[in-house]
């Protein structure tokens, strides 16, 4: 007795095979998140930690580098406070990030002119960065997402 493969069948059987194979060949990146955005754009802020945070939980590795007005979005009140609409609470995002191995870095100049200092950073996978940095991590980098 022989066993008839139908249309439907062969579509099923090519697309499972096709899946199979497009999960298994998925190159792991290095992504780069760059974002300015600050507390008086809590949406976009979030945002950019919400990618980073997506990124590694699919088993990228993942930089931020936050400059301009987000400088101070590592200060612990910021980290409290800062959500956005339909992207989610900051603190919960960062939490995340620092446990699956994302590392902060934060514009020096930035930083500087908004009062940002190290005991803002302490205890936390960051540190102070001067532009040469994000130049590097950005032709270090597969990706490069900005918000």
């Amino acid at each position: 007795m022989r066993s008839k493969l139908t249309l439907a069948g062969l579509f099923f059987l090519l697309f499972a095979v096709g899946n199979t194979y497009a999960q298994t060949t998925t190159k792991k990146m290095k992504i780069l998140v760059h974002i300015t955005c600050g507390p008086a754009d809590p949406t976009r802020a979030a945002l950019g930690f919400l990618v980073a945070k997506t990124a590694l939980a699919e088993g990228h590795s993942v930089t931020l580098f936050l400059a301009g007005d987000a400088a101070v979005l590592l200060r612990d009140a910021e980290l409290d406070k800062v959500e956005g609409i339909g992207t989610g609470k900051l603190r919960e995002h960062y939490e995340a990030i620092a446990k699956t191995g994302g590392r902060f870095y934060v514009s020096g100049m930035s930083a500087k002119a908004r009062g940002v200092t190290e005991a803002d950073l302490q205890g936390k996978p960051a540190e102070f960065a001067m532009p040469t940095v994000l130049v590097r991590l950005a032709t270090e980098n597969d990706r490069m997402f900005t918000y």
